[in-house]
């Protein structure tokens, strides 16, 4: 059974004791993921937990559920896997290919090359205040877009690529500034 350690954190305390729980629980054995609560992206299966406390459903349905949920991070962590990018490169990934256009367009292996430059890229310049300051933002932007440009991505789909880089960032810089 996997488990899951979340945290939310502003300037990284919260985001440091997860990380070392996580990693108390993978020293047990236990096959563990750390996540930004924002990373969570689907709520339902732990709506499960809440309604297992409130006794609306049985002890077989909750280990139901976490099946699932194991195996769908099972799934997540494969497709990774195959695809040889880390978890902050896949996340990129997705991010430019929910268009679909783009897949036809690009193909797996260009939007692969993308995802791994934007994690290079964006990681190498957010500061720590990046998500406030709006000259940084708009640096990112342009340094997004630009990559996006250099490869062909399509333009009419680059604003909301863009965007979706950026958020992504927001998620994935709170971890990068406690590694």
């Amino acid at each position: 059974m996997s488990i899951l350690v979340t945290y939310a954190s502003r300037h990284g305390a919260t985001a440091e004791i997860a990380r070392h729980i996580a990693d108390d629980l993978e020293a047990r054995g236990q096959e563990v993921t750390s996540l930004p609560v924002d990373a969570v992206t689907d709520p339902a299966r732990y709506e499960t937990i809440r309604r297992y406390q409130n006794r609306a459903i049985e002890a077989a349905q909750v280990i139901e559920e976490l099946i699932g949920l194991a195996r769908d991070l099972r799934e997540l962590n494969e497709r990774g896997a195959a695809l040889d990018l880390s978890e902050d490169e896949l996340a990129f990934y997705d991010a430019l290919g929910a268009n679909d256009s783009a897949i036809q367009v690009l193909g797996v292996e260009t939007l692969r090359t993308i995802a791994r430059e934007l994690v290079a890229t964006v990681r190498g310049n957010v500061t720590i205040d990046w998500t406030i300051r709006e000259n940084v933002r708009a640096h990112l932007r342009v340094l997004v877009k630009r990559t996006l440009r250099k490869y062909g991505y399509p333009p009419d789909k680059q604003e909301k690529a863009t965007l979706t880089i950026l958020e992504q960032a927001e998620v994935l810089s709170e971890a990068w500034a406690v590694a």
